[in-house]
Protein backbone atom coordinates (compact mmCIF):
# COMPACT_ATOMS: atom_id res chain seq x y z
CA UNK A 1 0.00 0.00 0.00
CA UNK A 2 1.28 3.10 -1.29
CA UNK A 3 0.44 6.64 0.83
CA UNK A 4 1.86 8.22 -2.59
CA UNK A 5 -0.73 8.19 -5.46
CA UNK A 6 0.88 6.57 -8.21
CA UNK A 7 0.10 9.45 -10.75
CA UNK A 8 2.54 11.44 -8.58
CA UNK A 9 5.19 11.16 -11.66
CA UNK A 10 7.06 13.66 -10.26
CA UNK A 11 8.40 11.81 -7.31
CA UNK A 12 10.40 8.58 -7.17
CA UNK A 13 8.97 6.17 -5.15
CA UNK A 14 12.56 5.74 -3.49
CA UNK A 15 11.96 9.09 -2.58
CA UNK A 16 9.21 9.03 -1.49
CA UNK A 17 9.09 8.29 2.18
CA UNK A 18 12.02 10.87 2.86
CA UNK A 19 10.01 13.55 1.52
CA UNK A 20 6.95 12.72 3.48
CA UNK A 21 8.99 12.32 6.15
CA UNK A 22 10.48 15.86 5.91
CA UNK A 23 6.75 17.23 5.32
CA UNK A 24 5.47 15.94 8.28
CA UNK A 25 8.45 17.07 10.91
CA UNK A 26 8.37 20.86 9.50
CA UNK A 27 4.19 20.53 9.69
CA UNK A 28 4.91 19.71 13.50
CA UNK A 29 7.74 22.47 13.80
CA UNK A 30 5.41 25.16 12.17
CA UNK A 31 2.64 24.30 14.34
CA UNK A 32 4.60 24.42 17.67
CA UNK A 33 5.92 27.56 16.50
CA UNK A 34 2.67 29.00 15.23
CA UNK A 35 1.27 28.12 18.70
CA UNK A 36 4.51 29.85 20.36
CA UNK A 37 3.60 32.98 17.89
CA UNK A 38 -0.42 33.03 19.35
CA UNK A 39 0.95 32.90 22.94
CA UNK A 40 3.14 35.55 22.60
CA UNK A 41 0.39 37.95 20.53
CA UNK A 42 -1.42 36.92 23.10
CA UNK A 43 0.33 38.51 25.72
CA UNK A 44 1.94 41.41 24.07
CA UNK A 45 -0.97 42.28 21.84
CA UNK A 46 1.74 44.56 19.57
CA UNK A 47 0.74 44.87 16.16
CA UNK A 48 4.49 43.55 15.41
CA UNK A 49 3.50 40.10 17.47
CA UNK A 50 0.70 40.06 15.29
CA UNK A 51 2.59 40.00 12.00
CA UNK A 52 5.00 37.27 13.34
CA UNK A 53 1.62 35.11 14.53
CA UNK A 54 0.57 35.67 10.98
CA UNK A 55 3.76 34.42 9.12
CA UNK A 56 3.93 31.75 11.57
CA UNK A 57 0.80 31.01 10.25
CA UNK A 58 1.26 31.20 6.55
CA UNK A 59 4.64 28.86 7.18
CA UNK A 60 1.55 25.98 8.64
CA UNK A 61 -0.36 26.72 5.64
CA UNK A 62 2.46 26.23 3.20
CA UNK A 63 3.68 23.07 4.84
CA UNK A 64 0.00 22.13 4.29
CA UNK A 65 0.06 22.82 0.65
CA UNK A 66 3.02 20.18 0.70
CA UNK A 67 1.28 17.53 2.20
CA UNK A 68 -1.84 18.31 -0.27
CA UNK A 69 0.98 17.83 -2.86
CA UNK A 70 2.38 15.09 -2.29
CA UNK A 71 -0.96 13.03 -1.14
CA UNK A 72 -2.41 14.11 -4.84
CA UNK A 73 -4.81 16.53 -3.75
CA UNK A 74 -2.92 19.70 -4.82
CA UNK A 75 -1.88 19.76 -8.41
CA UNK A 76 2.10 20.83 -9.19
CA UNK A 77 0.85 23.92 -11.13
CA UNK A 78 -1.47 24.88 -8.13
CA UNK A 79 1.47 24.15 -5.62
CA UNK A 80 4.01 26.41 -7.06
CA UNK A 81 1.64 29.46 -7.44
CA UNK A 82 0.66 29.33 -4.02
CA UNK A 83 3.67 28.20 -2.45
CA UNK A 84 5.46 31.13 -4.24
CA UNK A 85 3.03 33.47 -3.77
CA UNK A 86 2.98 32.94 0.45
CA UNK A 87 7.19 33.13 0.18
CA UNK A 88 6.69 36.36 -1.20
CA UNK A 89 3.41 37.03 2.04
CA UNK A 90 5.80 35.94 3.91
CA UNK A 91 8.95 37.91 3.00
CA UNK A 92 6.92 41.27 3.06
CA UNK A 93 5.60 40.66 6.13
CA UNK A 94 8.84 40.04 7.57
CA UNK A 95 10.06 43.34 6.08
CA UNK A 96 7.06 45.54 6.84
CA UNK A 97 7.43 44.46 10.86
CA UNK A 98 10.84 45.26 10.52
CA UNK A 99 10.31 48.23 9.10
CA UNK A 100 7.88 49.02 11.39
CA UNK A 101 9.65 48.61 14.50
CA UNK A 102 12.04 51.69 13.77
CA UNK A 103 15.16 51.98 15.33
CA UNK A 104 17.16 51.36 18.20
CA UNK A 105 17.95 54.68 20.35
CA UNK A 106 21.64 53.09 20.35
CA UNK A 107 21.65 52.83 16.64
CA UNK A 108 20.47 56.11 16.14
CA UNK A 109 22.77 58.14 18.38
CA UNK A 110 25.59 56.05 16.29
CA UNK A 111 27.40 54.17 18.82
CA UNK A 112 27.52 50.22 18.39
CA UNK A 113 29.26 47.47 20.72
CA UNK A 114 32.22 46.25 19.03
CA UNK A 115 33.52 49.81 18.04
Amino acid sequence: MSLIPLEADWLSPELAPVLLAVIVLAAIGTTVLFCFGIVAYHRRRSFRYLLITIVLGLLVVRTGVGLGTVFGFVPMTIHHLIEHSLDFAIAVLILYAVYRSGTSQRESSGSFEGD
